[in-house]
C-alpha cells in the first residue's frame, strides 16, 4: 500500500481519537490511538498483495495455480489496465487487484476444466513478473 493511501487512513483514525478525546477523555482517547495504530499496521501488511514465481507454480495471495496451465503471459499498462478492469472485464476472470496499482499483467489459463479465462494481476514490476513466467 503506498504512504500516501497509509497516511489517508491513519488521518481519519486520529479524527476519531479527536472525538474520543472530546466525549470521554485522555485515557479513552489514548486506548483508541494505540488500537488504531495496530490496525493500521495490520492493514498494510494484510493488503499486500504477494506475487512469487517458483519453478512449478505461480501464487499471487492466496491463489495458485500450477504453471503447466498458464499461458500467454501479457504487460499492461494503465490504459490498458483501465480497459481490462472496466469494459472489457470478463466476470470470471480472476482479480489480483489492487486499486492503487495501475499496471498490471495479464495471464491466459489453459486449463479445460478450469473456467477461468486470464488472471489479472497488479503490479509495479510487471515487466519482470512476465520475464519469470516466460522463463519458466
Amino acid at each position: 500500500m503506498p504512504i500516501w493511501l497509509l497516511v489517508l487512513i491513519y488521518f481519519f483514525f486520529l479524527s476519531f481519537v479527536l472525538s474520543v478525546w472530546a466525549a470521554l477523555g485522555n485515557f479513552s482517547a489514548l486506548m483508541v490511538l494505540i488500537f488504531s495504530t495496530a490496525l493500521l499496521v495490520v492493514i498494510a501488511i494484510r493488503s499486500r498483495l504477494v506475487i512469487e514465481v517458483t519453478e512449478n507454480n505461480l501464487r499471487v495471495g492466496r491463489a495458485h495455480i500450477d504453471l503447466k496451465y498458464v499461458g500467454v503471459a501479457t504487460c499492461l499498462d494503465s490504459e490498458s489496465m483501465r480497459n481490462i478492469r472496466g469494459r472489457d472485464a470478463d466476470p470470471t476472470a480472476f482479480l489480483g487487484i489492487r486499486f492503487w496499482s495501475s499496471t498490471g499483467v495479464k495471464i491466459e489459463i489453459n486449463d479445460q476444466r478450469d473456467e477461468t479465462p486470464y488472471w489479472l494481476i497488479t503490479s509495479n514490476k510487471a515487466n519482470q513478473l512476465v520475464n519469470a513466467l516466460t522463463q519458466s
